[in-house]
């Protein structure tokens, strides 16, 4: 099932929009259901896909991905390449220019030293930038004028498009932000519910975990766009009903991440009101391994941090054996689908970068039992596996959401027939992907011994994607649980691998160190447990003109595009 327009071209929807409206604002509202409610409006304090697609109407970077997964130009004139002069021969260093003329929403002008001022507030000490891998290897950032952004990296940068390109490296006004440096960014609620931005929208109201109100953007550097006056991006309920509000009821025009069984997508589809979209990119359903102690009893500020080594999961066999037990091709079948395929990576696209590795996708349950038994967990009279007077028990944590109680539940009792107890926790989607540092049932905080989830990377180079599991990212107090390694995997030799990538320029050698760091994450530690390749399936009105499907960056990459089909 897939939109008309998501059959056109980037380009050719744009023409499409430009015909159908010439005025900015003169196609009234849209309503937009994002049922996982955004929490913050700053995706440099949150992780959660739900908060960086919301934030992505408001702030951008100097370049996006299309839905080809190309580098396009936002903020900047055109993209710097080696061939135009913009990127250095020797890949030391990537030059940005600003388009002329550009506004921030509240009028005033964007400089190149907004760009300057991200980089220092996302690298600022006791900050928790959640997108901290997006700055990786920069040794310095130079202004030469107010329309030029210098980069220079520590060593060169095949991959120089990180830092301000996508929906995760979006530039902040640096009159707005000044303030909000380190530990202080947290605490600048007015900034981070109502950033000034250059999208397409700006804000008007925020409630948080409910909805945001929009409003076009009068300083929108295209002075025909966006069609619609308004937005209202509501938040809140499930899936399914996001689904059935825009293809039964109609109430709304777009829903966002319709995680529903194939059987209710069939019944669906035959209200006539809209259409599901989907497309596979590189969003990866998988459990995380946590390999430090969640215990309660521990000291607050102790629980979740390397100080304690998780008494049970920081064993290998064990974890082998929980992947081992775990039907994938069931799981498909349950919840996606042909919006889903089974997977042993953690990146699963594109081709270059997946590793062939095949081996948990036939479910070994005998084996999982050997591994156990070798590792010392007996089966006791309980039917639980004790060790050491300690009995294996497990508390899995994910988001409300059917099909992943649907997972819970299978998941469950194939551990239990291993012997392993499981108690099952269900925290609202958006509280579990907010990134309230207060907050114990954020996913970045991780107060479980597994938990289930999914996210993708922007674009199609997986390097900062894997360099979230550097020792360095681990969350915890000190960067106000805001850390992107949320398992807590830490070895030398991982972190040597992304440092190598960062360094390489030739395509297969690049895919070689994609792999084997997959594959230290999947097959060989098992601290990531990938479940499902998920395609992205959402729901749009058939009244809703403009929209083209995105799998490599936010799905709202381009709503200044959408208009009322009339």
């Amino acid at each position: 099932m897939i939109l008309r327009s998501a059959l056109l071209g980037a380009a050719a929807v744009s023409a499409l929009a430009s015909a159908a409206f010439a005025e900015r604002g003169a196609d009234g509202n849209v309503n937009v259901l994002y049922w996982q409610a955004p929490s913050i409006l700053n995706p440099y304090l949150s992780s959660g896909t739900k908060d960086v697609e919301a934030s992505s109407l408001i702030l951008e970077g100097m370049a996006g991905f299309n839905e080809k997964g190309e580098v396009i130009p936002r903020l900047a004139e055109s993209i710097p390449t080696v061939e135009n002069g913009g990127v250095s021969a020797d890949l030391t260093q990537i030059t940005w220019k600003l388009k002329p003329g550009l506004l921030w929403s509240d009028g005033t002008p964007v400089t190149s030293a907004d760009a300057k001022f991200t980089y220092e507030y996302c690298t600022a000490p006791d900050g928790g930038c959640a997108q901290a891998a997006r700055y990786e290897g920069i040794k310095s950032i130079e202004t030469p004028d107010a329309q030029t952004v210098v980069i220079t990296f520590e060593a060169p940068k095949p991959n120089p498009y990180q830092a301000f390109v996508g929906g995760t490296s979006p530039i902040l006004q640096a009159a707005q932000f000044k303030d909000c440096m380190g530990a202080k960014a947290p605490e600048c609620t007015k900034q981070n519910f109502g950033p000034i931005g250059t999208g397409p929208f700006m804000v008007t109201d925020f409630k948080v975990n409910d909805v945001v109100t929009l409003a076009a953007n009068p300083n929108y550097r295209d002075p025909a766009k966006p069609a619609f006056a308004t937005m209202t991006l509501k938040g809140g309920g499930d899936a399914q009903a996001a689904a059935r509000a825009v293809m039964e009821t109609g109430e709304f025009d777009y829903a966002w991440n319709t995680q529903i069984n194939p059987e209710m997508q069939t019944q669906m589809a035959a209200g006539g009101k809209g259409v599901f979209v989907n497309g596979f990119g590189t969003l990866v359903e998988r459990i995380e391994m946590n390999m430090t102690d969640p215990d309660p009893a521990l000291p607050e500020g102790e629980r979740s941090t390397t100080k304690h080594p998780h008494p049970i999961l920081s064993d290998a066999k064990v974890r082998q054996a929980l992947s081992m037990a775990i039907d994938r091709q069931t799981l498909v079948d349950v919840g996606y689908g042909t919006a889903g395929r089974p997977t042993c990576n953690l990146v699963p696209a594109p081709e270059l970068y997946a590793s062939d590795n095949t081996g948990c996708l036939t479910q070994d349950m005998e084996g999982a039992k050997k591994l156990l038994d070798e590792a010392g967990w007996k089966v006791g009279a309980d039917g639980i596996r004790e060790k050491d007077g300690k009995k294996l028990k497990l508390l899995y944590q994910t988001s409300v959401n059917p099909v992943r109680q649907d997972f819970q539940a299978l998941v469950k009792g194939w551990w239990n027939e291993l012997g392993v107890e499981v108690e099952l926790k269900q925290v609202d989607a958006s509280v579990f992907f907010g990134g309230d540092p207060g907050s114990p049932d954020t996913f970045q905080k991780f107060y479980a011994d597994v938990e289930m989830y999914a996210n993708n990377f922007d674009g199609t180079d997986p390097e900062p994607y894997l360099a979230q599991y550097l020792c360095d990212k681990i969350p915890g107090p000190e960067n106000q649980w805001q850390g992107e390694n949320i398992n807590r995997f830490c070895d030398p030799a991982y972190d040597a691998l992304v440092k190598e990538m960062a360094a390489t320029a030739d395509l297969a050698k690049r895919g070689e160190l994609a792999k084997k760091m997959n594959d230290m994450l999947t097959k060989d530690s098992f601290t990531v447990v990938a479940l499902v390749d998920r395609g992205r399936l959402s729901a749009a009105s058939n009244t809703l003109g403009g929209v083209v499907l995105n799998t490599w960056d936010t799905e709202l990459w381009n709503a200044q595009d959408w208009y009322r089909v009339k």
